[in-house]
C-alpha cells in the first residue's frame, strides 16, 4: 500500500516541484507506515529520486507519452495506483497536474484536495490544510473516500533529502486509442528563459515603467538574479509584454521564493495571484500604493533610479562571492 507520486520532468530532468512532493510523500508514508512509489515518464536516469525518500520507481517508456497527455497519463497513474494498492496519491499544483488530477480522481473514485500546504492533520479522519479565498485563509478538509488525491502547493513543504534505497522497474500499462483522443501536434517552447511556473525568483513590472522601451531594466535585473520576468494585467493588455507573463488572479499564479514588483500599485487581483510567494518586495514612488501593505519589504522611490543601482550592487556582490 504505497503512497504514489507523479514525477514531472522536462528534457530528462526532474522538476523541483516533483522532488518536493516526493519529500512530502515520504513523511505521509511514515505517518501511514508504508512506502513511496514514484511514476516517471520516458526518463532514463531516476537515481536522484532515492535522495528524496522514494522507495520504488515505476518507469514508463512509451513514445506516445513523450508529450503530456492528461487522459493517457491519468490512465497510467490509475493502473499504477491499482498495482501498488495506493490509497494516497500526491501531485504537484503545476498546470499539467491541475488538468490531470480531476481525471485521475474520476478513474479512482477518489476525493481530491488541491492547494494543500501542510502534512495531514490526522490520518483518520484524513484531514488536510489548504489555502482558501485566494490565499487569504486556510480550510481544513476531510477526504472520506477510500483513495485520496493531494495537490501540494508549490514551496509549501520544501525539499527534504531522506536517503532511501530506491529500486526501479519497467512499467508497461495498457493504453487504448481512447486515451489519445486528444493529441499534441506541436510544442513551442521559449528558449534561454526561466519560466514563471518554475522560477525561484520573479521580477515583475507594471505601468510605472511608462512603456515597453523601458523593460530592459526588468530583464537586466532578472538576468542578474537568474529570475523569470512577469508583468501586471494592464501591461499585457496594452501589449507591452506577452500575456504569458501576466501574473495575478486572471493570469498565472506565482509561488516563488522571492517576488519583486516594480512600478506595480497592487490591485487586489494581482495580489491574489502572488500571495503564495514567500517574500514580496515592492519598489514604487507612491507611498500609498496598496502593494506596500502586502509586501515584506518596500522601497519608496523612482524605479528608474533604484533598479539600475540595485542591479549594479547585485552584480558586485555576485562577483565577490563567485
Amino acid at each position: 500500500m504505497s503512497v504514489l507520486v507523479y514525477i514531472e520532468s522536462e528534457e530528462g530532468k526532474f522538476k523541483k516541484a516533483s522532488l518536493e512532493i516526493a519529500s512530502y510523500a515520504k513523511e505521509v508514508a511514515q505517518m501511514l507506515q508504508t512506502t513511496v512509489t514514484a511514476v516517471t515518464f520516458n526518463t532514463s536516469d531516476v537515481s536522484e529520486l532515492g535522495n528524496y525518500g522514494v522507495d520504488k520507481i515505476l518507469k514508463v517508456s512509451n513514445d506516445k507519452l513523450t508529450n503530456f497527455n492528461a487522459e493517457a497519463y491519468a490512465d497510467v497513474l490509475k493502473q499504477a495506483a491499482e498495482k501498488e494498492q495506493s490509497k494516497v496519491v500526491v501531485l504537484s499544483q503545476s498546470a499539467n497536474s491541475k488538468y490531470l488530477a480531476p481525471l485521475l480522481a474520476v478513474h479512482l473514485n477518489a476525493g481530491y484536495a488541491s492547494n494543500v500546504v501542510a502534512l495531514p492533520e490526522s490520518a483518520n479522519p484524513f484531514t488536510v490544510k489548504r489555502t482558501a479565498f485566494t490565499n487569504k485563509a486556510f480550510s481544513f478538509t476531510k477526504i472520506a473516500t477510500d483513495v485520496k488525491i493531494i495537490g501540494l502547493s508549490k514551496n509549501a513543504f520544501g525539499l527534504k533529502e531522506v536517503q532511501a534505497d530506491a529500486t526501479a522497474e519497467d512499467f508497461a500499462p495498457t493504453l487504448s486509442d481512447a486515451d489519445f483522443s486528444v493529441q499534441v501536434t506541436n510544442v513551442d517552447k521559449a528558449k534561454n528563459t526561466v519560466t514563471i511556473a518554475d522560477a525561484e525568483i520573479v521580477v515583475s513590472g507594471g505601468r510605472g515603467l511608462k512603456g515597453p522601451e523601458n523593460w530592459g531594466m526588468i530583464e537586466n535585473l532578472a538576468e542578474t538574479l537568474g529570475a523569470a520576468t512577469a508583468c501586471s494585467k494592464p501591461v499585457s493588455d496594452m501589449g507591452w509584454r506577452p500575456h504569458s507573463e501576466h501574473v495575478g488572479q486572471t493570469g498565472k499564479p506565482v509561488a516563488s521564493n522571492l517576488y519583486i514588483a516594480i512600478g506595480i500599485s497592487g490591485a487586489i487581483q494581482h495580489l491574489a495571484g502572488i500571495n503564495a510567494s514567500k517574500t514580496k518586495v515592492v519598489i514604487n514612488n507612491d507611498p500609498e500604493a496598496p502593494f506596500f501593505k502586502a509586501a515584506d519589504y518596500g522601497v519608496v522611490g523612482d524605479a528608474f533610479e533604484i533598479v539600475p543601482k540595485l542591479n549594479e550592487k547585485l552584480k558586485e556582490f555576485k562577483a565577490k562571492n563567485a
